[in-house]
């Protein structure tokens, strides 16, 4: 989709459709939507009064211009309240109107910048923003199929107009910003849509291997054997796929920050089998990786300067033969010993020696991200990721990031009463419990054990990784959730 920027008078403006807006509540709109209301001789007013308009978040209307424009239709999209009004409700109703553009078939589609009048929002966010509700509530996974969906209409270009031409950069950067993070997570969801017969531990690693400006070291099996991650690979050998411990370095020196995504690119279970039923959207337990995989590709094109390493213990949980077995006691890179309850909780033993190869590299900070727990799923539903750490400036400031990005994080507790419950008599901790209480917490605190005094937080990502439902302007399937949260911290 071509996206870019002109300097002219929305009244001027040739296109299929033109987008302006109001809010919940007004009776007479302000700004562009007034200018265009004149044009159409009160058109918007006679619809306001009329109940027709009511300027509800993502309401949309469309009005025909029958010539006295050089736009085809306007279409007036509600943006909620004024005082309910922030940056990721731009993100909504953008979606909101791409998709009205889509039903009316309308090619070319022009808009004025939401959020950067009466909204109070800055120009080049209120574009950011924008451009990213364009392009994530556009998204469809095209898949594999032979024969294409031809009912599927694609938008073919959309053009932010500005009066302005002293405001046209500051937009322009918004907008450059936007394509970038938008593209990113609409990547993230392509891996996570994959099958797992496609999206392996080898295609994640030639894909981490094509991005530029980043460093990438791979390790097998045999070489993460011989190294010590006896954790990981614990793991990995239950599975004839081959397995891929892929490190990505971006920066010139030693790196400060390592972002770990868990890269379990299918997850039977193990010997612990999982359930046959919704079995195939275990295909997604590689999300943390894909969301950390495309931020690398994200940091490298926007040339931040910081020097951060992506960690990604890519492999599969299958119950092969060789796979490990309940009641088995296994060493990890830290030399710490794990005795495994159950194969099914596989996640925090490829994420312990990917943490520990991260400590090792001497970083000030680990962010790890991961579809961790099921039990996440059940304390937050798909609205929020959990967050947990083991200091509270690093989980508020990637809380505060989310909340800029427009995902939402909320903190789950570390209590030390919970550390007895993966007490081991054999080893020096139990990968799991078996009492069903406080599941996420205990997930970080087997983490934190390998982390020890890094400045460290976990976000577990179980229920917001996949929508079985869309919900705004994330459509049903992979949300590529946490892309835009680091993102946006990265770049503080």
């Amino acid at each position: 989709m071509k996206i870019d920027v002109k300097a002219a008078s929305i009244t001027d403006v040739k296109c299929d459709l033109l987008v302006v807006n109001i809010f919940e509540g007004l009776k007479v709109p302000g700004g562009a939507t007034a200018v265009i209301d004149k044009k159409l001789n009160g058109s918007i007013v006679r619809l306001i009064k009329s109940g027709e308009i009511t300027g509800k978040l993502a309401e949309v209307n469309v009005i025909h211009t029958q010539g006295k424009l050089p736009a085809t239709q306007v279409l007036v999209v509600g943006l909620g309240k004024s005082s309910e009004f922030e940056v990721d409700k731009i993100r909504i109703v953008a979606s909101a109107a791409m998709a009205e553009a889509k039903k009316i078939k309308a090619k070319n589609v022009a808009t004025i910048v939401h959020g950067a009048g009466a909204g109070g929002i800055t120009l080049p966010n209120a574009a950011q923003a924008l451009v990213e509700g364009i392009l994530i509530g556009s998204y469809k996974y095209d898949g594999f199929a032979k024969v294409k969906d031809d009912s599927y209409f694609k938008v073919e270009s959309v053009t932010l107009v500005e009066l302005q031409k002293a405001k046209v950069k500051s937009i322009e950067a918004g907008v450059r910003l936007g394509r970038l993070i938008g593209e990113s997570v609409n990547n993230a969801r392509d891996l996570v849509n994959g099958p797992a017969n496609k999206i392996t531990p080898t295609f994640l690693a030639a894909r981490a291997a094509k991005i530029a400006g980043i460093k990438v070291k791979v390790f097998g099996l045999n070489e993460a054997n011989k190294i010590g991650m006896h954790s990981y690979t614990s793991v990995a050998k239950g599975s004839k796929e081959p397995a891929k411990f892929i490190v990505m370095q971006y920066g010139q020196g030693k790196p400060e920050i390592a972002l770990v995504g868990k890269g379990v690119t299918f997850d039977a279970g193990g010997i612990s089998l999982k359930p046959s039923r919704k079995l195939w959207e275990m295909k997604t337990d590689m999300s943390g990786a894909a969301a950390v995989l495309e931020t690398m590709r994200l940091i490298s094109h926007l040339k931040i300067r910081k020097n951060i390493v992506g960690i990604l213990p890519c492999c599969e949980n299958m119950p092969d033969g060789e796979a490990q077995k309940p009641g088995d006691v296994i060493s990890s890179l830290s030399g710490k010993t794990i005795e495994i309850i159950s194969t099914d909780a596989e996640g925090r033993m490829v994420m312990a020696d990917a943490i520990t190869y991260a400590k090792k590299m001497g970083v000030k900070k680990i962010i790890d991200v991961a579809t961790l727990t099921g039990a996440c799923v059940s304390a937050l539903g798909d609205a929020a990721s959990g967050i947990m750490g083991n200091s509270q400036m690093l989980v508020n400031e990637l809380i505060a990031a989310g909340k800029t990005a427009g995902e939402k994080l909320w903190q789950l507790p570390l209590l030390e009463e919970y550390k007895d419950y993966s007490k081991s008599e054999i080893a020096d901790v139990k990968n799991c419990t078996e009492q069903g209480m406080a599941g996420p917490s205990i997930g970080g605190l087997f983490l934190k054990l390998f982390v020890e005094d890094t400045s460290w937080a976990h976000i577990d990502i179980a229920g917001t990784a996949y929508l079985g439902k869309g919900r705004g302007y994330l459509s049903t399937g992979a949300t590529g959730v946490m892309v835009r949260t680091l993102t946006s911290y990265l770049m503080q």
